[in-house]
């Protein structure tokens, strides 16, 4: 199964704070708005989201069709064949995509500790 590119959701209170503290640690911005209230900042080894007022904990992203760069991958696994499976295992999502849908699409699940993983395809 591939799981495609991964990087942390980080639900920060101060986006411009935030920004400058990863700024100092060698992050970059690759992507977003800030006045909109995110951005997508990239090491050489790393990526993470900074988002302001979106959601209240900090979330694992997966993006099926995305390599790190967000530029599409030839062949990958459809979020709905990733869901599909892990239902089979016995992992219930916590928000489901719709399994007869194609293109975009979303959903996710919570690990043991309550840390949410979110499988999200923007192709």
């Amino acid at each position: 199964m591939q799981l495609g590119a991964f990087s942390v959701s980080l639900a920060v209170k101060d986006i411009a704070a935030s920004r400058a503290f990863y700024e100092k640690l060698g992050f970059e911005v690759f992507h977003g708005d800030a006045e909109q209230g995110w951005l997508i900042m990239k090491s050489p080894t790393a990526v993470i989201g900074l988002f302001q007022g979106m959601f209240e904990k900090n979330i694992l992203t997966f993006n099926p069709g995305w390599n790190s760069d967000a530029q599409p991958v030839g062949s990958f696994t459809d979020v709905r064949d990733i869901q599909k499976s892990l239902k089979a295992s016995g992992i219930q999502p916590e928000q489901e995509a719709d399994e007869t849908g194609s293109g975009p699409a979303s959903f996710m699940v919570l690990d043991p500790d309550g840390n949410a993983i979110l499988f999200d395809q923007h192709l």
